[in-house]
Order: C-alpha cells, then sequence, then structure tokens
C-alpha cells in the first residue's frame, strides 16, 4: 500500500449496519391487519426496517380508506425520501394528510432537486408554500430559480449541492478541503473544477483523487468525459447524453457558462425511465399522466379521446368494406376470411411500428438511415406475406373448397404485410418530422392504413377474379 502523510481513515464500526427489509406478500398482510385494527405500534415496528420506495409502493396499493388511517397512525415516519418516490397522482393527498411539522422536518431531508420535483406537480399552491417555507434561505432561493427554468428542462433536473474546487489545485488541496468541509452533499461522484469566473473546466473523479499522490495537479487527472448543459437544454438531450457518453455527472450552466448545478446519473436514468414508459403507454393510446391510483372518471377522460379516434378509424374501415356489399352478399366466405388479413397486417405494422418508434426515441433511426430501415421492414413484410400467403392459400383450398379463393386471400395478404412494413416505419418518421409526437399518434394512423388496404386488397381481388 502506497505511503501518505494523510490520516488513515476510521475503521469501520463492527456492529453491522441494519440492511432494508423486502416488501413481501406476510409483510403486506400484517401492514394490511395493523391498520384495520389501529395499531400504530405494530405498524410502526413493520414500516420502519422498509425502504422508502417501497413504502410509497405500499401507499400506492392502499384504497383510499386504509391510506388514510395509515398515514394518521404513522405520520412521523414519512420522510423525505417516501415523498420523492410517491406516485405524483398521490403526493398532494400525502402531503394534505401529514401535520405540517412533519412536512417542513421531510422536506428539509431532501437535495433541491427532489424538491423541485415534489413541487412542481402540486395544484394546490398552499401545499407548495408549506414546502418552500420550510427550506432554509438559500435552499429557497434555489428551488425557486430552478422552478423559474422550463419545465422538463436541465435547469429543474439539477441540484444546487455541488462540490467544486479551481483548477489550480492540487490533490492534497482538494482533499484538504473535503475534509474540512461541513455542508457536502450526500453523495456526489466528480469534484468540478473552476475557473476564477466560476465556468466550469473539467471535473475530477474521487476514486482519482483518492489514488494521486497529493502534489499532483487536479488539471492532470481531469475526466475527458466532461460535458456542460445549458439550464435550458431539454431533460430529453440530457438523459440521451448520459446513456450515450456514459456519464456518471455533469454541470450546468446559464447563459454565461457559469456554474448553476450539477445533474447526477440516478435522475438522468429516471428520466430515460420515464420516456420509455410514456412510449409504451402512448402507443396503447393511454395517457402517460394517468397511473393505478387514479380514479374512476379521471381513468375515462383520459381514455376517451383515443378511443373516439379508434372509433373513427374502424367506421373508416367499415366504410371500405360497405364499397363491395354485393361481393360479400354473393361470397359469403368472404366475410369469413377477411378479419385475417387484416389482423395480420395490423399486427405486422404494429410490430414495425414499435420499432421504429423505439429507435427514434433512442435517435438510432435518423435521416441518414430511414430508407434502409423502410427497405428493410418492407422487404421483411413481404416474404413474411409469402410465407403466410401459401399457408392461407392451402387453408382457403382445403376449407372452401376454390382455388381461386385461397390465391385472392394469398395475394391480398402479401400486399397488406408489405404495406404494414412501410407504414409501421414510415408513418412514425413523418410525425416526427411535422412536429407530432409519434408515440402518441402512429398507433391509429398505421391501424388504419392496415386495415383500409387489407380489406381494399381482399375484397377488390375478389370482385375482380371470382365474379
Amino acid at each position: 500500500m502506497a505511503e501518505t502523510d494523510d490520516q488513515t481513515l476510521t475503521d469501520a464500526q463492527d456492529d453491522p449496519i441494519e440492511e432494508d427489509v423486502e416488501l413481501d406478500q406476510p409483510r403486506l398482510r400484517q401492514i394490511r391487519e395493523a391498520v384495520e385494527a389501529g395499531d400504530g405500534e405494530t405498524l410502526a415496528h413493520l414500516l420502519e426496517p422498509l425502504h422508502g420506495a417501497d413504502v410509497a409502493d405500499l401507499l400506492e396499493q392502499l384504497d383510499d380508506g386504509p391510506r388514510r388511517r395509515l398515514i394518521a397512525l404513522w405520520p412521523h415516519g414519512i420522510d423525505g425520501e417516501i415523498l420523492s418516490e410517491l406516485d405524483e397522482s398521490l403526493r398532494e393527498e400525502v402531503l394534505a394528510a401529514l401535520p405540517p411539522e412533519d412536512v417542513v422536518e421531510a422536506v428539509r431531508e431532501l437535495d433541491t432537486d427532489d424538491v423541485v420535483d415534489l413541487i412542481e406537480n402540486l395544484e394546490d399552491a398552499s401545499q407548495a408554500g408549506v414546502i418552500l417555507d420550510a427550506l432554509e434561505a438559500v435552499d429557497r432561493v434555489a428551488v425557486e430559480q430552478a422552478l423559474g427554468f422550463p419545465e422538463y428542462s436541465a435547469g429543474r433536473l439539477m441540484q444546487r449541492e455541488v462540490v467544486i474546487a479551481p483548477s489550480f489545485w492540487t490533490v492534497g488541496q482538494a482533499i484538504n478541503h473535503l475534509r474540512g468541509a461541513d455542508d457536502l452533499p450526500e453523495q456526489f461522484y466528480h469534484v468540478i473544477l473552476v475557473d476564477p469566473r466560476m465556468r466550469p473546466v473539467g471535473y475530477v473523479t474521487l476514486g482519482k483523487i483518492l489514488s494521486s499522490a497529493r502534489e499532483t495537479p487536479l488539471a492532470e487527472i481531469e475526466e475527458e468525459s466532461f460535458r456542460t448543459f445549458y439550464a435550458t437544454d431539454p431533460e430529453s438531450e440530457v438523459a440521451y447524453a448520459f446513456n450515450q457518453y456514459h456519464l456518471i455527472s455533469a454541470a450546468v450552466v446559464d447563459a454565461d457558462d457559469r456554474l448553476l448545478g450539477v445533474i447526477t446519473i440516478d435522475d438522468a436514468m429516471a428520466v430515460l425511465d420515464e420516456e420509455a414508459e410514456e412510449d409504451i403507454l402512448r402507443l396503447a393510446g393511454v395517457d402517460s399522466e394517468g397511473s393505478l391510483s387514479d380514479r374512476v372518471l379521471g381513468t375515462v377522460r383520459r381514455r376517451f379521446p383515443w378511443l373516439a379516434v379508434n372509433l373513427l378509424t374502424a367506421i373508416l374501415a367499415s366504410v371500405v368494406i360497405s364499397q363491395f356489399e354485393g361481393v360479400i352478399t354473393e361470397i359469403v366466405a368472404l366475410a369469413v376470411l377477411m378479419p385475417i388479413v387484416a389482423s395480420m397486417g395490423g399486427n405486422a405494422g404494429t410490430q414495425s411500428l414499435t420499432v421504429a418508434v423505439r429507435a427514434l426515441a433512442t435517435r438510432d433511426l435518423t435521416g441518414a438511415n430511414v430508407w434502409r430501415v423502410i427497405r428493410r421492414e418492407v422487404l421483411a413484410g413481404g416474404i413474411n406475406g409469402v410465407a403466410f400467403a401459401v399457408i392461407m392459400a392451402v387453408v382457403g383450398l382445403l376449407w372452401f373448397g376454390s382455388p381461386m379463393l385461397g390465391l385472392v386471400i394469398a395475394v391480398a395478404m402479401v400486399i397488406n404485410l408489405v404495406v404494414a412494413g412501410l407504414a409501421g416505419v414510415g408513418i412514425p418518421v413523418i410525425l416526427q418530422k411535422i412536429g407530432v409526437d409519434p408515440a402518441l399518434a402512429s398507433g391509429a394512423f398505421v391501424t388504419t392504413v392496415t386495415d383500409v388496404v387489407g380489406f381494399f386488397a381482399f375484397l377488390g381481388l375478389a370482385a375482380l377474379w371470382l365474379l
């Protein structure tokens, strides 16, 4: 081990560290029983070993009545960590149920970025005021400044607690500073190097500081991954950069490039998770603001618009079918087989659509490779179409004894799966070009295209070849 003139670090205590207990089904059942019985002592014993995220999950799983009773029995246990982990739709309810002094105590435990996240979604201005009043003057100013930045921006995502050092310092000076500071963040990964005008010029990892000689200039052990973001940059751009360049933390600056705060990897990954979840929900036509804790009317209001859109697209497909009413009347077998063509096209289109929307979100699908991807999806759709066309041709022959009917459905299947591949990639790309969220609107358009093309191709070919 390398010799050093520093004092050795304090030995770890012999007492074992108490680990968080998992929220399993037996414990969950015991918690419910304690709530029903009004047994606050047992409830506290069961809840205190749980991680804050598990307690937040528990509150989200309970109905309104049991949740209020739990909070009333265990008000002092709801801390800042639980509030920050709690679903946004429940925060106001929980805050309203807590005594003001408990809210103050809970909020003071949080970093400024978590306080901003807590406040920005509150509709009740009085609750936001209680939280702001609970903060120390410096933290309150930092939170109010962060709330002044655009929603979903780097300024909202950053925390003001940051460790800095002049770029001309040595490792020894940095270590002395860290040991003497009494207001360090609870968790941090880098020491940010700044110039005399408080502009960040680099950063050094704690590992490099601890493993380097005291006389080493910090500028000599800077990380190459250093980059900054403006406070007005979209948080999605920040999250993408963290994922793309394997960042752990990054400095946030104002318009004059002066240091404002820092974004850490946990917050950036939370944004990526939220965006992925949002894309999945929107592909299904579900509002991303909804949650399992929503009431019935709220759920209805969020889902009704997209169900109405789907109704209109279904009517459009029915209009196409109505144009071939005479053909269907004469050949009843068409009514039996035509849902197969539309269903296969819809599924194939959804497959291409899902791949395309995710690739757009991760920026893997760009103008440089869009035609290659479209060509791949069209060819894949054509090959799959031929394979299933052979199967359906045999089915049509054996089921209805008509070789021509089998040929009709086979050709219609090929056409629809090719169109599905084209629409599944082309539609989300076009929607993004015109500024519409492809995850939100693509599904309805792709389904409409595959239904209309599938019915038109099948019934149109039947009218030409079978009558």
